[in-house]
């Protein structure tokens, strides 16, 4: 995206100048490598949206607003405002125009809504919401998988396990502790936890970034890893239950201490 045009239009001086700030902020956000515009722009307002800059209820720019703003097509601003609308951000009326919903109407376990919402001034609360799921499914689908699971499962679980202990970034790790707690939801057995946790894949990234820091948390973290892989693969249910709850409360611990 390029910088939006002057607005001749007479506007307050303090809201023109934050408009062309977060324009320039963010002024990058449409030239996503293999984004189309209208999915790129669908991402910049999807994000000022979840990050509050559009509480709910706000009613947005109009299409030519928007158009003048980002230097692109009505039809590329229609179709971001469908995109949006899809995931439940907006709403939008005849002769009213586009306005955000409340909140808990959102598509939370929509990919990109995830990802704007990790990114958030919130995000905290938000990684804490992710713990309290992770709660609420892991330790019982971690039982099924080392009931189910089946050989091929089992590598797919170790290989992530051994890739956690062997990285030599945080990136590295991230990706491979995801793939981790995703391997297992698969080897539960049940269908609706598997596109559950795809779903859910971005949040995990960034939950795992922000609890893994320092070298210490890393050795003990991994021990706690080892752990759930041992229960699964020696088909453990209730030890690999009672596993995961102990990786669990660590990671409690780790986000109340940041």
């Amino acid at each position: 995206m390029r910088d939006g045009k002057p607005n001749k239009r007479k506007t307050p001086a303090k809201a023109a100048s934050a408009e062309r700030a977060a324009v320039v902020r963010r002024a990058d956000a449409a030239r996503m490598p293999g984004s189309s515009v209208h999915a790129s722009l669908a991402n910049e307002i999807g994000l000022r949206i979840v990050r509050g800059d559009y509480p709910p209820g706000t009613i947005l720019p109009n299409e030519a607003k928007w158009s003048e703003t980002f230097d692109v097509s009505r039809s590329a601003v229609r179709e971001a405002i469908k995109m949006l609308m899809a995931k439940s951000l907006l709403a939008s009326r005849p002769k009213i125009g586009s306005w955000v919903e409340p909140k808990e109407r959102w598509n939370l376990l929509d990919r990109d809504v995830l990802a704007w919402y990790a990114t958030s001034p919130d995000r905290e609360v938000f990684l804490k919401t992710v713990q309290e799921f992770r709660h609420i499914i892991e330790p019982e689908a971690t039982a099924f998988a080392a009931m189910r699971r089946t050989d091929e499962q089992m590598a797919e679980i170790s290989q992530a396990c051994r890739d956690m202990g062997e990285a030599t970034t945080l990136q590295e790790r991230t990706r491979a502790d995801t793939r981790f707690h995703l391997a297992i939801l698969r080897a539960s057995g049940n269908d609706l936890l598997v596109p559950l946790g795809v779903l859910i894949e971005s949040a995990f990234d960034h939950l795992f970034a922000y609890t893994t820091r320092e070298l210490d948390d890393l050795q003990h973290a991994q021990k706690l890893h080892e752990a759930i892989e041992k229960n699964i693969r020696l088909q453990r249910p209730d030890a690999a239950r009672n596993a995961v709850r102990k990786l669990l409360a660590n990671t409690d611990g780790v986000i109340k201490s940041r």
